[in-house]
């Protein structure tokens, strides 16, 4: 496999983030009155806010989305594969505060899709493009940088264990 070179991954970020722009944090409230999806980028969290105190949280499909819970008002919802899915939060009473919908959405800024036939590879490009696992990507590319970034963690690990 050929990468591209520095040069021509430095243009395409460059001509991609004059196209796309900066992303900014975002924090979602959510009460019984709204009615739209609560949209999620994959490998991101994004602050939800509810109107009253949460007992229980329930999320329909736990491989696409995972909520953890910051204080009884606030939850922290995070993108874990593409897909929807629905978050329901119930008070102490079992009464439902929030029942929504969750769409998890890929992220495309300071990102480059490179197609050779079927073959598709995602580099982040901020500002040196290098590989970056994204689902659907070809299997060897996505395996050979999940490998490299485990072996990297393992390293890691290691040395923060010995402290």
């Amino acid at each position: 496999m050929n990468a591209p070179s520095n040069f021509a991954c430095k243009l395409i970020a460059f001509t991609f983030s004059i196209l796309v722009g900066s992303s900014v944090a975002s924090v979602v409230s959510v009460d019984e009155a709204n009615a739209e999806a609560v949209i999620v980028t994959i490998d991101r969290a994004k602050v939800l806010r509810i109107s009253r105190p949460a007992d229980t949280i329930i999320i329909g499909n736990p491989s696409i989305a995972d909520a953890a819970i910051q204080d009884a008002q606030t939850l922290i919802l995070t993108g874990r594969s593409f897909g929807v899915t629905n978050i329901v939060i119930l008070d102490a009473d079992g009464e439902p505060i929030v029942d929504e919908t969750i769409v998890v959405q890929g992220h495309e800024t300071n990102t480059v899709r490179i197609y050779r036939r079927a073959v598709r590879e995602t580099l982040a490009c901020s500002p040196i493009c290098e590989p970056t696992l994204t689902i659907g990507d070809n299997k060897s590319t996505f395996q050979a940088a999940a490998t490299q970034i485990k072996e990297r963690n393992a390293l890691s690990d290691a040395v923060a264990k010995r402290k």
